[in-house]
């Protein structure tokens, strides 16, 4: 069986990474079976390097495209590059999903890598970059190095808890007044949020226009179809993308 990103990571150079363990429990019959694999498999092996990456791989980034190539063959250091092909040239044009995507998998990594007893000192762009794309130069290089007054980073004892919420949020329950506070205490670089209702609503009204936006633009839309996977079978067998499964898709399948 042919191993796809979604369940494992290619490095340049030859080797694979297979993905973290997560505590999912029982899969029920009816959800994707290899498509869950990375979620059981992180931090194993021996180099704190492919450790952390095996979390890594597990970042959130649009469309689930997986878009990350990376290089060990430097003793100590991660060099991460972006796989062009897995790029969204119609939703995406600018490649600022991509790069949130990238920046995800970088810090997942330091997260990870942080409760290894590893310090991650990142150069982003260390060879250039064109501020219109992204290119075949390196994303990030990350030097890795055993430093035992480092301080694990305490969000990642939940990064093995998110998925991707696919049910209706209840709009009527205020998110509670300290919450953010609580974030920023333990987030790195700048931050900010709201819970001011006036606010709140106009981010909403923003967010679903430009959902109605993409939707009702041919080209964007069918960017976004071409990856939808609906179905077990069809997640399994292709787990990037977009996926729809449960009883419901099943019937469609």
């Amino acid at each position: 069986m042919t191993l796809s990103r979604r369940r494992t990571l290619a490095l340049i150079g030859g080797g694979v990474i297979l993905a973290a363990t997560a505590g999912l429990g029982a899969v029920a019959s009816r959800k994707p079976r290899t498509a869950l694999l990375p979620w059981d498999n992180a931090g194993l092996g021996d180099d704190p390097r492919k450790r952390a990456l095996s979390y890594a791989l597990l970042a959130p980034n649009p469309h689930n495209r997986q878009p990350w190539l990376v290089d060990l063959r430097q003793p100590g250091e991660v060099t991460l590059f972006v796989d062009t092909a897995k790029l969204l040239p119609k939703t995406d044009p600018f490649n600022r999903q991509i790069t949130i995507g990238l920046g995800c998998f970088l810090e997942l990594m330091r997260m990870a890598a942080s409760h290894d007893g590893q310090r991650v000192e990142i150069t982003p762009f260390p060879d250039g970059f064109d501020d219109r794309a992204l290119d075949a130069r390196p994303v990030a290089r990350a030097t890795f190095a055993a430093d035992p007054t480092v301080t694990p980073d305490p969000l990642f004892a939940h990064a093995l808890d998110r998925r991707s919420t696919k049910e209706p949020y209840d709009l009527t329950r205020p998110l509670p007044a300290d919450t953010l506070d609580q974030l920023a205490v333990v987030l790195h670089g700048r931050f900010g949020g709201t819970i001011d209702a006036a606010e709140v609503a106009a981010w909403r009204a923003f967010t679903h226009e430009a959902l109605r936006i993409e939707i009702e633009t041919p080209r964007t839309y069918k960017e976004s179809v071409d990856l939808f996977r609906i179905g077990r079978a069809e997640v399994d067998a292709n787990p990037d993308g977009i996926d729809f499964t449960g009883p419901l898709f099943e019937t469609l399948g």
